[in-house]
């Protein structure tokens, strides 16, 4: 936004803040997390001081909590959100439990995650989680107070349409890569995972995967995360000495790690709103093996930039990732429809236009555009769209 000459100023709040509360005010979380008061007092500030155009909300839980929202509309400030997880209809964020795919809040109300205990195996932090999505269903905040959502795939647009946002109002755009990490000169003599070490992600299939395959076959896992020890003692124990876990990288090192491999797997089993590392795989003119679900199966289209496996199914991913072993030149096609894809999809030249076209009709919703376009009559429609302040 600011390389195309616009003027951002940006509103943050950090988490880490809990850490400082008293604990009495720490038992006041559950209602910030419904209502801020102080982050209402100094947005309102912000907005009568620096009068925007439009609002984009990114995060709000906790520390910000959802009164920002009606600060917007006193002022008569459109609102775009994105979509960057399930929160809104789904406690845990993730659609994801006892090691599968759950949609029972989906289906059946948010008290099936209190009973479950979703959000951090507890159920009062749930509960706290559930109440604050209900009342703000209840009082309209997400119908009438969000002008325009943005999620990150059809997939996703497709389960928050169903969680009840209204369809009208949600547009798809995706997330970018920048800056352009360049296209790898060859592929590598390894297989990269890279992602937090968490139960979703599926680590458990992807070990139970390589268990069967060739001992020349190389395995780099990249990240870091609650599951990293037992992982690591469950690779010892099924004796893959080919798996070599290299924790946390810096995102430039992760970047190299992905360019000199032969291919990214990303075995989630979970939903994943967008999945970032396929973006970036794609950048590197990297080819993606994934699992057949969610928006993964929408990022990576199987036989042209990738391949697909069946969640949670070792055996088949076992089967993909020999198959691709034994193809290296079909594999590197995929690597260059990749880049392709990238180029199409995932520069920032590509989502410019995508978020001001979003801003656009925010405006027109909130019937802005007029009387804007009364005080520029002057400069042309695509210098109008070149402006969000």
């Amino acid at each position: 936004m600011e390389q195309a000459g616009n003027e951002v100023v940006t509103y943050r709040r950090s988490n880490d803040e809990i850490e400082t509360l008293t604990p009495f005010e720490k038992l006041t979380l559950v209602k910030r997390s419904i209502w801020a008061a102080d982050t209402q007092r100094e947005f309102t500030q912000l907005l009568a001081r620096e009068k925007p155009d439009v609002v984009h909300i990114h995060n709000t839980f906790f520390m910000i909590s959802p009164s920002i929202y009606g600060a917007c509309k006193a002022r008569g400030i459109p609102v775009v959100q994105t979509l960057h997880n399930f929160r809104l209809i789904c406690p845990s964020v993730t659609f994801f439990r006892e090691g599968r795919v759950c949609e029972e809040c989906v289906d059946h109300g948010l008290w099936r995650s209190v009973y479950h205990g979703c959000y951090k195996d507890s159920r009062p932090a749930t509960a706290s989680v559930a109440l604050m999505v209900a009342l703000h269903r209840l009082w309209g905040t997400w119908d009438k107070l969000v002008t325009n959502y943005v999620a990150l795939t059809e997939f996703g647009r497709d389960k928050f349409i169903a969680g009840g946002l209204p369809a009208q109002k949600i547009v798809v755009k995706p997330n970018f890569v920048d800056p352009d990490p360049g296209e790898r000169e060859q592929s590598g003599e390894y297989a990269l995972f890279a992602g937090r070490l968490s139960n979703e992600k599926g680590l458990s299939t992807l070990l139970q995967a390589w268990r069967g395959l060739p001992r020349h076959y190389a395995l780099h896992v990249v990240g870091d995360g609650p599951e990293r020890e037992s992982l690591e003692s469950h690779a010892r124990l099924l004796g893959l000495s080919n798996v070599q876990f290299r924790g946390r990288l810096s995102h430039e090192e992760t970047i190299i790690a992905i360019k000199h491999s032969r291919f990214l797997i990303v075995p989630s089993g979970w939903y994943e709103t967008f999945g970032m590392c396929i973006a970036e795989a794609f950048a590197c003119g990297t080819p993606v093996i994934c699992s057949r679900l969610g928006a993964m199966q929408e990022l990576v289209s199987a036989g042209r930039t990738g391949l697909h496996f069946n969640s949670g199914d070792s055996n088949d991913l076992a089967a993909k990732i020999a198959w691709a072993w034994s193809h290296p030149n079909k594999m590197d096609a995929m690597g260059r429809e990749a880049r392709a894809e990238y180029k199409a999809k995932y520069t920032p030249e590509r989502n410019y236009p995508m978020l001001m076209e979003i801003y656009r009709r925010a405006l027109a919703t909130c019937g802005r555009i007029y009387s804007v376009d009364q005080d520029r009559q002057s400069i042309t429609t695509e210098q109008y769209q070149a402006i969000s302040k």
